[in-house]
């Protein structure tokens, strides 16, 4: 596997911030619908503080992914896949994009115009990006919780496409953004070829349309024409 993104699959390094976002984003989520319920004490203030270290590192892992993807490019559109779910893909992933950078700022913003300090992780503080507000504290966190659950219901969206593409088209939608998908896919290809429902090689992979046997008019084969 190379590190840098191909033609037909993404690369290490955008596989694995791909993955590591993934994972920060789930923990991120489990924090905050649970932080909210724990009785006052410092058990609560070490979980508020993670919950929003964990953000930080959310936004420092996007930019990250961003800057990987303008320098490595992205992978065309699968074979065969229709212009309309392309476009539809494309507005989820920058959507996607658009709302991880949101939800850290507008948390930082909210702690800013809540007066509350933010350090990352114990190591150092992190400067305010407001005043104190109360009127604009209520909106950021309004902003901040709607945010999520937008965010929630495209993650969802967008891992359903997914496994769509993966058990129903049979393409390399997901494989391509997994270690070693590559050699997942020729395997599924190869079987499905072997079972006369798929491609006749793992290397054929652009949903060729059906072949049709000869019909009774077309040409005999040079091996047939002198036949008796």
């Amino acid at each position: 596997m190379t590190l840098k993104n191909t033609a037909d699959r993404w690369g290490a390094v955008s596989q694995s911030l791909h993955w590591l976002i993934v994972l920060l984003i789930a923990a991120i989520a489990v924090i905050g619908l649970t932080m909210t319920d724990m009785s006052n004490g410092p058990s609560k203030i070490k979980i508020y503080a993670l919950h929003k270290s964990l953000g930080l590192t959310l936004l420092a892992l996007v930019v990250a992914r961003l800057l990987w993807r303008v320098y490595a490019g992205a992978p065309g559109p699968v074979a065969g896949t229709p212009h309309w779910q392309e476009r539809i893909a494309s507005l989820t992933h920058w959507a996607l994009y658009a709302l991880m950078f949101a939800l850290p700022l507008s948390g930082w913003l909210f702690n800013s115009t809540a007066g509350y300090p933010l350090q990352y992780f114990g190591l150092f503080n992190l400067p305010k990006l407001a005043a104190r507000n109360e009127e604009l504290a209520q909106l950021t966190r309004t902003l901040h919780e709607t945010g999520f659950w937008v965010l929630l219901a495209l993650v969802l969206a967008h891992a359903a496409a997914a496994f769509y593409h993966h058990l129903f088209q049979n393409d390399a939608t997901l494989t391509r953004m997994l270690p070693g998908g590559r050699r997942t896919y020729d395997a599924l290809a190869d079987a499905d070829a072997a079972n006369g429902h798929g491609p006749s090689s793992a290397d054929d992979r652009s949903q060729l349309p059906p072949t049709h046997p000869p019909t009774a008019s077309a040409p005999a084969s040079p091996e047939n024409r002198n036949a008796p």
